[in-house]
């Protein structure tokens, strides 16, 4: 499987869709990387993938900060010797409608759900350059491909996210750098996202969805693993999933 002995750096590791994907690349023989703000979660996860046998290294990481996530992907490399899938995952959801002007909110989405996959990709790019082969997976969302009350400004940092990844393919295969990339679009997943919302209205509705719906975040992890796992002369650019039971 070509999973085995990759080194997976995941950011937003340490919860929700990051550890799952965590734990499971590791138990398919990956060398994982996980790196987010509270290094207590980090540490606990890595300890626990490592009792059960697989690899794992952390580091705090603040995906807002540009030489962090260099210095993220440099420890990788100093600790596995290379790097191979960059998982861009962190991301906050503080929905709201727009009239409620919680702009301090847009901008932390903007710096995390954005600006945090640019810096990601900044700092594995020119890795990857050289090599001439790695990977770039992204967590997007449903909202980055149909529009949804109250998300708008969420909406956007996803939807620019589906931009990115395909415009990066596109120039990878034009640079014959054979750099792939893929992105998610989950819907209702089992997350902590939705304790970023602190918008009344916009919390209730969107706890009675997930209280009615929510599948567990180990689904999306066996898609990143799926997107990992192929051979890598193919790419296989986005996944959609969400509850069978949720007219998303």
């Amino acid at each position: 499987m070509s999973i085995e002995n990759k080194v997976v750096l995941i950011t937003g590791a340490s919860s929700g869709i990051g550890e799952a994907s965590a734990r499971l690349l590791a138990s398919r023989g990956a060398k994982v990387v996980l790196g987010a703000r509270r290094d207590d979660r980090l540490r606990q996860i890595a300890e626990g993938i490592e009792e059960d046998g697989g690899q794992a290294a952390w580091r705090k990481l603040d995906v807002t900060d540009p030489q962090q996530n260099k210095d993220f992907v440099a420890f990788a490399k100093e600790r596995y010797g290379q790097v191979d899938v960059m998982f861009l995952n962190a991301g906050l959801m503080p929905s709201s409608p727009l009239s409620a002007l919680k702009t301090d909110e847009w901008d932390r989405m903007v710096d995390v759900n954005l600006k945090g996959v640019l810096h990601g990709i900044a700092a594995a790019l020119p890795e990857f350059t050289a090599q001439k082969s790695g990977q770039f997976i992204t967590t997007s969302s449903v909202a980055g491909l149909k529009a949804y009350p109250n998300g708008a400004v969420y909406g956007a940092t996803k939807w620019a996210v589906r931009e990115l990844m395909e415009v990066l393919r596109m120039e990878s295969a034009m640079e014959g750098t054979h750099i792939r990339t893929a992105t998610i679009y989950p819907a209702a997943i089992q997350t902590e996202l939705l304790n970023t919302i602190t918008d009344k209205g916009a919390k209730e509705a969107m706890n009675q969805t997930y209280d009615s719906y929510q599948i567990t975040p180990d689904r999306v992890a066996s898609v990143v693993a799926f997107a990992i796992d192929q051979p890598e002369d193919t790419n296989v650019s986005e996944f959609t999933i969400g509850p069978t039971i949720q007219p998303w």
